[in-house]
């Protein structure tokens, strides 16, 4: 019986951000896309529009992704161990050979987020300002911390109280009286371009929720946070 599908945008987008946490990746049957960095950091997880009919393991996903890129309208017919991919026209094609599952950092169980002390929304504007911002400034650093009515994003080195910071508002909620300064790696945000709710929980781990697709990343924060009366 022959395997088939094709690769859509939707998927594609999807599969190049994950990329970015970790270029091996081991792609289960179904439509669930998951994710985790090497430093086990961050875990990302997508439902996607196209349907996986089996199994396989991808060693270099950007190298996956630069051949189907090769085709138009990439079709895609899967064997035990290789895919074929070919065009539409079925002019051209591509013999890609799966990696052993063991050689690849997949995840393991599904995270149970634990209740997030603090919530906020975060927009596409608001998140490219903070990534543009870090990348001006050299610093590797989000600061999320309360403040009047709002809840403060800083980007910041604090290794250095006398560096340059840039900071922004967002709306959000928290426990009224509880001061928290919780600190992310900018490396780890490697999220898509779209709108978030985000969680933080005081046990140092975050869970970003897009609001307009089926897509959430788990990032955990660094040891430096704190949370506290």
């Amino acid at each position: 019986m022959e395997r088939i599908m094709e690769l859509n945008e939707n998927t594609l987008s999807v599969l190049k951000n994950f990329s970015g946490i970790n270029q091996n990746m081991l792609i289960r049957e179904g439509n669930t896309i998951k994710t985790i960095s090497e430093a086990r950091n961050v875990i990302a997880t997508a439902v996607v529009e196209a349907e996986f009919p089996q199994a396989f393991g991808i060693y270099d996903l950007n190298e996956f992704l630069g051949v189907i890129g090769l085709v138009g309208e990439p079709r895609l017919t899967f064997e035990e161990s290789y895919v074929t991919i070919t065009d539409s026209s079925n002019r051209s094609r591509v013999k890609y050979f799966f990696s052993d599952p063991e050689m690849l950092t997949s995840p393991g169980k599904d995270i149970n987020m634990p209740d997030a002390e603090v919530k906020f929304s975060l927009d596409t504007d608001t998140l490219g300002k903070v990534k543009r911002a870090a990348a001006a400034l050299g610093h590797d650093e989000i600061s999320i911390s309360p403040t009047t009515g709002a809840i403060r994003l800083s980007v910041i080195d604090s290794k250095d109280a006398t560096s340059n910071a840039f900071s922004i508002d967002v709306e959000g909620t928290y426990p009224e009286g509880v001061d928290f300064n919780f600190i992310m790696n900018v490396s780890n945000l490697k999220v898509v371009n779209e709108d978030f709710e985000v969680g933080i929980s005081s046990k140092l781990i975050s869970q970003f929720t897009s609001k307009q697709s089926a897509i959430e990343y788990f990032i955990a924060l660094e040891k430096s946070s704190t949370y506290g009366a």
